[in-house]
């Protein structure tokens, strides 16, 4: 599966593009700003729905402008495919595939499978383990739909419960009836979602192992744990256990809402004490593992965008991660660079067909 040309217009600061594309390499050069990353961004977009970095669909119109549309053309399973979708201030987002209009967005999760690696990941290892729960349900949820449909369900319930908590407090009542009305909800997801969780850790740690150990030639261990409350007690137990202190926090403590991945350099978590250099190939390793899982369930290779991803790495660990990619498991890639001299030995190295496009102020050209 590939994306064969995308066109753009008003999508932040793209105003107005469009490029025919390699269905293996691609390169975009430019400056900081320029607008490389928001190319790889309109790609992410047509996979998700979304953008991968603005919170709401009105940050991603260009400055000035009321609306943004973008338009891709695939090749996937040997038929052509045409995914769009149209954005206007004050409306509603409207996205098409083969121009049927979707009534509900998530059925479109999952059909064109993408990974995109960026400096932004950093915050897997060191922000909150929301960011963690958000990368094992992102991925799930790409090839599971029941997941997905469990994961929203699950989520209105916890803030109806949350909701209730507060206007007990507020009303100075209590009815553990309508509470356990909603826990009987999160009870059927939560243990759901929880199983699905756990089944992916355990088949992504040896993936994510090899490729890391292949990385760093071998350097370090690395491993990764995943952390529920579900593990020790029935969800059924900790919520009944939790009433009262649900109560005085007004919120509820206890579920898979809570559950946590931690990530290890040895015998210590690699946020305390990883280097920039281990924790950009751990995060590129499980990004690669995240690929291999995708393919396995989907039978088709994501598009990987790899956006400034050679920053921070010694030469022997940006070749090591050029070897892997240049494998036939992959298919797609774009990537971004500062740097026409890395792009260029990048392309030497991968030995395969490639476009190259210049970006500076928004403007997309293609160059020999």
């Amino acid at each position: 599966m590939h994306i064969e040309d995308i066109s753009i217009v008003n999508y932040k600061n793209l105003k107005e593009v469009q490029v025919d594309f390699s269905s293996k390499l691609n390169c975009f050069i430019g400056k900081n700003g320029a607008g490389k990353t928001n190319m790889l961004d309109a790609v992410y977009f047509l996979s998700f729905c979304k953008s991968f970095s603005s919170a709401t669909d009105l940050l991603n119109i260009s400055h000035d402008e009321q609306f943004f549309m973008l338009n891709g053309n695939y090749r996937r399973l040997d038929v052509n495919e045409t995914v769009s979708c149209g954005f206007k201030k004050g409306g509603i987002k409207q996205f098409k595939r083969n121009s049927k209009v979707y009534k509900k967005l998530v059925e479109h999760i999952g059909l064109f499978p993408l990974v995109m690696i960026t400096p932004s990941d950093v915050n897997l290892i060191l922000g909150g383990s929301e960011e963690r729960r958000k990368f094992t349900d992102g991925v799930i949820s790409q090839y599971n739909q029941l997941y997905l449909d469990d994961l929203l369900k699950y989520n209105r319930a916890l803030q109806q419960r949350n909701n209730l908590l507060r206007q007990f407090a507020s009303g100075h009542y209590f009815d553990i009836d309508l509470l356990t009305l909603w826990d009987t909800h999160l009870i059927e997801y939560g243990v759901r979602i929880h199983e699905r969780r756990k089944e992916f850790v355990e088949k992504l740690i040896p993936v994510f192992q090899q490729y890391y150990s292949f990385i760093s030639e071998d350097n370090e261990k690395v491993s990764l744990v995943y952390e529920s409350q579900l593990e020790h007690k029935s969800f059924e137990e900790l919520l009944k256990e939790s009433v009262s202190k649900d109560r005085a926090l007004q919120y509820t403590s206890q579920g898979i809402h809570k559950d946590e991945l931690v990530f290890f350099l040895g015998d210590h978590a690699i946020r305390k004490l990883g280097s920039q250099g281990q924790m950009k190939t751990y995060l590129v390793s499980l990004k690669l593992a995240q690929f291999d899982f995708i393919k396995a369930i989907s039978g088709l290779k994501p598009i990987l965008l790899l956006d400034d991803i050679f920053d921070k790495l010694d030469q022997y660990r940006v070749e090591q991660i050029v070897k892997v990619v240049a494998g036939e498991q992959f298919g797609q890639i774009f990537i971004t660079d500062t740097n026409r001299e890395h792009i260029d030995a990048i392309i030497r190295k991968m030995e395969t067909d490639y476009s190259i496009y210049l970006v500076d102020s928004g403007i997309v050209t293609k160059v020999p």
